[in-house]
């Protein structure tokens, strides 16, 4: 009875333009949406077995704010909801969960992002900044940078003769920490909102499992997420592994060559056949092929799965890691010519812009969902405190 009254509540809301409030709070015009259509599908329930966000409903009779972007980031946008609900556009209940999810996740990262203003600056022209950002910090390397071999020595292949090492590990080292930082203040904020509780052993591991295997992107029965119709693919899984594990091998790439410097005194340039080389050179290519799968995933989409006006930010986003991997790979072949300094400029001023923009844009979903979904694996151990009225 308490879900029906909500749910009328909240459409009375809706139909005269007002906030929904929950729990004293007002909803914004997303997070309503997202909290009517819960109450519809807790009612429905056919889609409880599809994926985590439906078992997570149903221990709720009412959908506040904390609740709505906890359900938001769960969600995985698989699409197979969609093309399984009776209510779906064009049914006027319009139930459609994928798109109104992926409208609240975005508003997620600028509510929760710190500082806040950087976050309500990147949702409002993150496809300018990402680029802006690219361009500005491309010319300011090549203004600072030592172009030519210096003291009648040859450059050769070594990056440091444009950059020094000591210069290049003081600015990325602090760009890499402010974007740690305004992840982690960000994801606390998001965990704090409704804290779950301690982490037991087998709750991070369950976590771990999931986001390492993406689970979730296999659909409502493991045959894979929905694309341009109601065909299941896998490719969508695989195109985010090969992304995932290409980015997390160039990061590799990276502690290696620091630890050869640091460590043991090796300093670059690296042979081919150096493990530094070879991880950045195979996650380069996984990075690459995994961004330009997603791009032509992404123009292919059905506009139902997800919210049109995110489309330019999620691109631009793939572009920047297309434009890393790419400007990454080109540098290591070329690395002996004349073409080294430019290109070196180029990439390290996408790789910076790319990291400036993590805490705000698409890739925080990444670190938003494994939240979500550490959440849930605390959750569903515990009793559920939900109260049945007779």
């Amino acid at each position: 009875m308490q879900s029906l009254e909500a749910l009328a509540r909240e459409a009375r809301a809706l139909a005269e333009n007002q906030p929904v409030i929950m729990r004293g709070v007002a909803l914004s015009e997303s997070e309503g949406e997202v909290s009517r259509i819960m109450q519809i599908c807790n009612a429905c329930r056919y889609c409880e077995g599809f994926c985590a966000v439906f078992p997570a409903m149903t221990r709720r009779l009412e959908f506040g704010r904390a609740d709505v972007h906890f359900l938001a980031n769960l969600c995985h946008n698989c699409g197979a909801c969609l093309h399984s609900c009776q209510y779906a556009p064009p049914h006027e209940f319009s139930v459609n969960v994928p798109q109104a999810m992926a409208q609240v996740r975005v508003n997620t990262y600028t509510e929760y992002a710190w500082p806040k203003a950087f976050g309500v600056l990147y949702k409002r022209n993150g496809v300018t900044i990402a680029f802006a950002l690219v361009a500005a910090l491309t010319v300011f390397l090549a203004l600072l940078s030592r172009i030519g071999p210096q003291g009648g020595e040859s450059v050769g292949a070594n990056f440091y003769a444009i950059f020094p090492h000591n210069f290049l590990a003081m600015v990325f080292g602090a760009v890499f920490l402010f974007s740690a930082i305004a992840l982690g203040i960000g994801v606390r904020r998001f965990w704090r909102d409704e804290d779950p509780g301690d982490a037991s052993l087998a709750a991070a591991l369950e976590t771990t499992k999931d986001v390492l295997t993406l689970r979730y992107l296999g659909g409502g029965h493991g045959d894979g997420c929905n694309n341009e119709d109601d065909a299941f693919s896998l490719k969508r899984r695989r195109l985010h592994h090969l992304t995932f594990y290409g980015f997390m091998l160039c990061f590799a790439s990276t502690c290696v060559a620091t630890l050869y410097h640091y460590l043991f005194s090796l300093e670059a340039p690296y042979a081919y056949t150096s493990l530094p080389v070879v991880l950045g050179t195979v996650g380069g290519v996984s990075l690459l092929l995994g961004t330009c799968g997603l791009l032509w995933l992404n123009v292919n989409r059905n506009p139902l799965h997800g919210d049109p006006g995110q489309k330019p930010m999620d691109r631009a986003f793939i572009v920047l890691l297309i434009l890393v991997a790419l400007t990454g790979l080109v540098l290591v072949g070329l690395r002996s010519t004349a073409l080294m300094p430019t290109l070196l400029t180029l990439h390290l001023g996408t790789v910076m812009a790319l990291f400036m923009t993590l805490p705000y844009g698409k890739f925080a979903h990444g670190i938003y969902r494994t939240a979500a979904l550490l959440k849930w694996a605390i959750e569903k151990r515990r009793p559920s405190n939900l109260l049945v009225e007779e």
